[in-house]
């Protein structure tokens, strides 16, 4: 029998501290990037990206805070330029180069310090369905007998 493979796939969240304010600031580059990194890491953009400047209570905490879908997932930036900190997401059921995706946005934001956490996700999906369906039919069927 096929073994069954399973796991939806990576979740990089990254948090970024001493990034370019300016770089923080640019609605447009922020578009930019979202509009054209999924096209780099080989993911699908299903929408073109949808980026706003938030401010809130507290006004130090204003920034930009953008998100694409792609056929994989979605990318997702919150910046808070005052603070020189980003955060950034990238969920995808397809697998990518998560190191060389880091140190491009380092590279991008001009990213000083870096935390990451890489989480799998979905450790019980089942990736090809068609190989469950056919290990739960011959599981049945032995337990019929």
């Amino acid at each position: 029998m096929e073994k069954i493979e399973y796991g939806f796939g990576q979740h990089l969240m990254m948090d970024g501290y001493g990034c370019d304010k300016n770089k923080l600031t640019d609605l447009n580059g922020i578009y930019d990037f979202l509009s054209r990194y999924p096209g780099e890491i080989s993911m699908t953009k299903i929408m073109p990206p949808y980026v706003f400047k938030y401010s809130g209570l507290v006004p130090e905490d204003w920034g930009l805070s953008g998100f694409v879908l792609i056929a994989e997932s979605h990318i997702s930036v919150h910046t808070f330029p005052e603070k020189l900190y980003l955060s950034l997401d990238i969920f995808s059921c397809k697998n990518f180069d998560v190191h060389g995706a880091i140190e491009r946005i380092k590279s991008i934001f001009d990213i000083k310090k870096v935390e990451i956490k890489l989480i799998d996700r979905g450790l019980e999906f089942p990736k090809v369905i068609r190989k469950v369906q056919d290990f739960v039919s011959a599981e049945r069927e032995h337990i019929s007998v």
